[in-house]
């Protein structure tokens, strides 16, 4: 039998979230000693009640060949305290996940230069750019981004990491075989292409209220420190804050409008001690001595760096010029026109406008900025994003084409 069929067994059989930390070492991290093990050996330990014990040693072990055979036969790796590539940090906290299910590049959760950059769902156009902005900037010094691929603030984080050509991981709070936010599984490709996507979940588990509170701990033990961006009072960012100052990590915050309640959170973790972040330096020099040799770049960001990145990523005014270029677009050869759908509402505008100018027949990024009215820096970077989900296709000499 398989050892890792022993750890699911163990996952499944005590619950996420649980406490394994003195489980797992007193039985020198091999869940197969502890799936052999009497029920007074375990009891003695005093983690758990007998009646716990009996239970949890109960469970079947068909149960967890089930799992293993679905996660195998939908090419998903499993990594386990036993793995080579089982994070460290994840050994030192009290619940640590006994089971990570993972899509892509394992080698990833290795990386100690990581930062975790979370917020509300329903984020401001400012939270969005500033949380990408960060992302973008710490990714392009060796930083590893993680994130939970909600929608707002940890998409735009992902985004941020990848469009630097960036690491990112993504846990998620459900199974990785699930249709949870099925729009967004082009961006989920594209982050395992460019780092991992992972959960300690069984690949069929549903989401749910619970599961994503137990995965918090996850993202912020895996990290160095975590950056809450923008959340209100009663956001689930917060949630991971506190576990990152429970696990002895740093906690960061950007400061965001004193009277608007989705900043009410991030404004109070700063009055009670998290460092206020004003540039991607204030995360940096918290690291720059300590790691070094894992810096790609060693110069300090400029003064303005929030700025100049926050901006590009802001839709500016329409410039004036735009409605002619765009009524220059329309009399265009039809016979290089794609015929598509209208572009999807989970787009960005500025995403929404190249892909309405996007053609079967390829268009420099020249051609592009002038048809939509978009900056150069804005053009490119919607054209990540619509390649992100899979709806345009990066050709040689900074070409675009829509794609099939």
């Amino acid at each position: 039998m398989n050892d890792a069929v022993y750890w699911i067994w163990l996952s499944q059989a005590l619950g996420q979230g649980e406490k394994t930390l003195e489980l797992a070492s007193s039985f020198n991290w091999n869940a197969k000693n502890i799936y052999d093990a009497g029920v007074s050996d375990i009891f003695s330990l005093g983690i758990y009640t007998l009646q716990r014990v009996r239970k949890f040693k109960a469970y079947p072990l068909e149960n967890a060949v089930k799992s293993y055979n679905d996660a195998v036969s939908a090419g998903m790796k499993i990594i386990t305290p036993q793995s080579e590539f089982y994070p460290d940090a994840l050994k030192r906290i009290d619940e640590l996940p006994l089971v990570l299910y993972l899509y892509g590049d394992e080698t990833v959760l290795k990386n100690e230069l990581s930062i975790s950059i979370v917020g509300a769902r329903e984020a401001s156009a400012y939270g969005c750019a500033v949380a990408k902005a960060l992302s973008s900037a710490l990714a392009s010094k060796g930083f590893t981004i993680v994130s939970g691929r909600a929608r707002g603030i940890d998409s735009e984080a992902h985004f941020g990491a990848l469009e630097e050509g960036g690491k990112t991981v993504c846990v998620l709070g459900c199974g990785l075989n699930t249709n949870y936010l099925a729009e967004l599984k082009p961006m989920r490709d594209k982050i395992a292409e460019n780092g991992a996507v992972i959960s300690e979940y069984p690949p069929k588990t549903p989401a749910s209220r619970t599961t994503f509170p137990v995965r918090n701990r996850i993202i912020s033990a895996l990290t160095l420190g975590t950056v809450v961006v923008e959340a209100g009072e009663r956001s689930g960012s917060l949630i991971t804050a506190r576990l990152a100052l429970e696990q002895g990590k740093d906690v960061f915050a950007v400061p965001g409008d004193l009277v608007h309640s989705s900043f009410l959170g991030t404004n109070k973790l700063i009055r009670d001690g998290a460092v206020a972040v004003f540039s991607p330096n204030d995360i940096l020099e918290e690291y720059y001595f300590e790691y070094y040799d894992k810096i790609i770049d060693k110069a300090r960001f400029p003064d303005d760096e929030i700025i100049k990145r926050a901006q590009k990523y802001l839709l500016n005014p329409v410039r004036e010029s735009a409605g002619k270029a765009q009524e220059k677009s329309n009399f265009r050869n039809e016979k290089t026109v794609k015929a598509k759908a209208k572009a999807p509402d989970y787009l960005t505008e500025e995403a929404k406008r190249i892909y309405n100018v996007l053609t079967e027949e390829p268009k420099h990024v020249d051609v592009l900025s002038a048809e939509s009215g978009l900056s150069t820096a804005q053009t490119l970077s919607a054209l990540t994003e619509l390649e992100v989900y899979s709806l345009a296709l990066s050709l040689s000499g900074r070409r675009y084409t829509i794609k099939d």
